[in-house]
């Protein structure tokens, strides 16, 4: 027998008749799906310190479980010293079982090691079903060694599913276990 992650079970089992119920689906191929999540660093501070990006290529990779490539500026900006194809970024997408797994290392250990944590804000909706999450230190993450940092780098989290509203990806979200501050039932 093969390895499911824990919460792709759950979605089988209790998400996808929660959310038939909820929003009166005909069929299960309606139910929104989490499809993927990205990860994503800006780091302008590159510019000047060229050592910052491999540290953080290495920190993403650790924390996703899975490599991180760098971001490079598309063109040239005299007032910040940036020029084309500068390192200035890393990110990373991920999807399948490795998408569970972190999302499910998230939810359990990582958001609740945040400091004073009173809830997610559910103002990262864009509208069309997707969700970013900004994250201001990376040492929430249990993979990332507190001693080994050099500097606290914050970055975003976007979770693209394939409902057709907010609401139907805040439902799902909310489902899979993503604390936020009001939950409306």
């Amino acid at each position: 027998m093969s390895y499911i992650p824990r919460l792709k079970k759950k979605y089988e089992e209790e998400i996808t008749p929660a959310l038939t119920t909820e929003f009166s689906y005909r069929n299960k191929m309606e139910v929104p799906k989490l499809t993927k999540i990205c990860l994503n660093q800006g780091l302008g501070i590159a510019i000047t310190d060229k050592k910052v990006i491999d540290t953080a290529v290495e920190e993403m990779s650790l924390i996703a479980g899975q490599k991180a490539v760098q971001t490079k500026s598309k063109k040239d900006i005299s007032n910040f010293k940036l020029r084309r194809g500068m390192p200035i970024g890393v990110r990373l997408t991920l999807r399948g079982t490795k998408m569970y797994e972190f999302l499910d290392r998230l939810v359990a250990v990582s958001l609740p090691r945040i400091r004073d944590f009173k809830g997610i804000n559910e103002k990262g909706f864009d509208g069309r079903g997707n969700f970013t999450l900004g994250v201001s230190e990376q040492i929430i993450f249990p993979e990332i060694n507190i001693d080994k940092v050099n500097q606290i780098l914050g970055m975003d989290i976007t979770f693209v599913t394939t409902a057709k509203t907010d609401k139907e990806a805040y439902a799902l979200l909310r489902e899979f276990g993503i604390p936020f501050k009001n939950i409306k039932r």
